[in-house]
């Protein structure tokens, strides 16, 4: 996830200080991995350095100031390029775990054993993931089912690989 580009959609919505703009990325994006407030503060420091956001007040409300930042014509032009440009496809599972099943048929090890335990794994994540979808908002909803179906295709991996480990064992050993 590109958190510069996340905080400048948020500051498009309406100008926030750092702790707004964190409490706001992690209800809608941080459920498993919120931001460090620092790190809200340093990408606030670039996108201003880069003209991208700048200071539009600074405010008390019993504690110490807060710096409100409001995202700049750049800025948006910056987001409008982000979202017209398609996300390439990402190797979710990796090839650590391809890497593992090719080992493990020449080492002479169990590959099946490989597999059945991340397939393992996967279950016990996409369960997981299924009962935090009870009682959510939508928006967390879409990004569970995010997850869920990229598990999906993981196990629809496993499954082929499963089915080829004979014949991948043999072309390994020639």
């Amino acid at each position: 996830m590109s958190v510069p580009h996340t905080l400048l959609g948020l500051l498009e919505v309406q100008p926030r200080h750092g702790y707004d703009l964190k409490r706001a990325y992690d209800a809608h994006f941080g459920h498993d991995r919120p931001l460090k407030p620092g790190q809200v503060y340093a990408t606030l420091g670039r996108l201003e350095r880069d003209g991208f956001v700048v200071v539009s007040g600074t405010d008390r409300e019993g504690g110490p100031d807060r710096t409100t930042y409001a995202v700049t014509a750049d800025g948006v032009t910056d987001l409008d390029h982000w979202f017209s440009e398609p996300e390439g496809p990402s190797a979710y599972l990796q090839p650590v775990l391809f890497a593992k099943v090719v080992l493990a048929l020449q080492s002479g090890r169990d590959a099946a054993q490989v597999l059945d335990a991340q397939r393992a794994e996967h279950l016990v994540a996409m369960r997981s993931l299924t009962a935090l979808k009870h009682g959510a908002d939508l928006d967390r909803v879409l990004g569970l089912d995010f997850a869920l179906f990229h598990l999906e295709a993981d196990l629809r991996w496993l499954e082929h690989t499963a089915a080829r480990l004979d014949r991948l064992g043999k072309e390994l050993s020639r």
